[in-house]
């Protein structure tokens, strides 16, 4: 069983990608755009007082502009750090986004090592990127299980990000994988 559910997600994987190439830049651009814009209208965003953020892949929706938003506001912002010793991402607090972030990890924005960890479990909202999810909170990853052990210790509430073409009928998914508790597109704010 734990054959057919792999290749279920290798499948839905390369279905997703697809997509996501087909689109135009501009389009990904607008698309990230009308996501922040709805996000930053909702009650979790703005009851959160620290907010674990991503950054993003160049197919991934990208609300990199809220980080600035975040700490205007009096938000703390972290990111994660890829540590390789442990083969584990950290959160990491991020105050000044242009001097404290440096290429990391799959070449991304990770948080310089001066930037403090901080527990996951303190955080109060949590943004998760994935290749596909589903209406039911379930997440299909990259495969490498970084956020699903992130979530594990999540204590505050778990976001996923996707553009609308990411949201699938049914994300296959094994006993380790965590599902998120709301999910952003560019149209919709789904609570579960």
């Amino acid at each position: 069983m734990g054959t057919q559910i792999q290749e279920a997600k290798l499948a839905l994987r390369r279905q997703v990608r697809e997509k996501l190439e087909a689109m135009a830049a501009a389009n990904r651009a607008t698309a990230s755009d009308q996501a922040c814009s709805l996000l930053s209208q909702q009650k979790l965003w703005e009851q959160a007082r620290s907010v674990l953020f991503y950054a993003p892949f160049p197919r991934e929706l990208d609300l990199w502009p809220l980080v600035a938003n975040a700490l205007a506001g009096g938000k703390t912002v972290a990111l994660p750090r890829f540590i390789a010793e442990s083969n584990l991402y950290v959160a990491c607090e991020v105050r000044n986004p242009s001097a404290d972030l440096k290429p990391g990890q799959f070449g991304l924005r990770e948080p310089a090592e001066h930037c403090a960890p901080m527990a996951i479990y303190a955080l109060d909202f949590v943004l998760v990127p994935g290749v596909a999810f589903d209406l039911h909170g379930r997440r299909l990853g990259r495969g490498k299980g970084f956020y699903d052990q992130l979530l594990a210790v999540v204590r505050g509430k778990s976001c996923g990000v996707a553009f609308d073409e990411q949201i699938v009928c049914e994300v296959p998914v094994e006993t380790h994988d965590v599902p998120v508790d709301c999910i952003l597109t560019p149209t919709r704010w789904i609570e579960l």
